[in-house]
């Protein structure tokens, strides 16, 4: 069979990933009687900077699954997590996921893409090593110490206006490094960021902002 180059190149252009942010959000029942929506925040923030995001809202590991499958199938580049969680896990409204359980969940499903995690305390080497090694993510950014979701809605809405002000087509690694010190130093929220990094044994590295 004879493919021409017009056949190729759009079927290459149809896997490539999109520049989107997929939104994940699961809290805690007391957070849902007060309103305490951090996705929806940034999800509308998002909107009214017409930026192409979806914003899906769970209470089961069930679902979070099923959500991971979905975000495949978008091909969207950026996922973003928000839930509670501590230094060895994050949680669903009714049940809990160990980084181990995460890195299996995330496995092949992070491929050329970046993890932004809004979750007290779990953005850390714990998890780095539970998710690099077989999600194929680019990078992992978000915070080890427990922030306010107040905080965290303004810092996240404000990060990605920003991100994609600078290029709508790609967050690159060098812009990243050069927004995020600012970012923390304004916001004074603790932010973690670690990086693919073939070099290291580990398959990751810590980068200091």
């Amino acid at each position: 069979m004879i493919i021409n180059k017009k056949q190729f190149e759009i079927t290459s252009m149809s896997n490539e990933t999109k520049p989107f942010v997929f939104i994940i959000e699961s809290l805690e029942f007391k957070n849902e009687i007060d309103e305490e929506f951090e996705g929806v925040i940034i999800s509308k923030i998002l909107k009214l900077s017409k930026i192409t995001h979806k914003y899906f809202y769970i209470r089961t590991k069930s679902e979070f699954e099923h959500l991971l499958n979905e975000f495949v199938k978008s091909n969207y580049r950026y996922l973003h997590i928000s839930c509670h969680g501590n230094e060895n896990l994050i949680a669903t409204t009714l049940d809990r996921i160990n980084f181990k359980e995460l890195g299996n969940l995330l496995r092949d499903k992070l491929n050329g893409k970046r993890l932004f995690l809004s979750s007290c305390e779990s953005t850390n080497k714990n998890l780095a090593n539970e998710i690099f090694p077989t999600s194929g993510c680019n990078s992992i950014i978000g915070s080890d110490k427990e922030i306010s979701i107040d905080d965290a809605a303004i810092f996240w809405s404000s990060f990605y206006k920003i991100m994609f002000k600078r290029n709508s087509k790609a967050m690159k690694r060098e812009v990243l490094e050069s927004v995020l010190p600012g970012m923390k130093e304004l916001f004074k929220i603790p932010i973690k960021y670690y990086r693919k990094d073939k070099k290291s044994k580990k398959g990751w590295t810590e980068v200091t902002i």
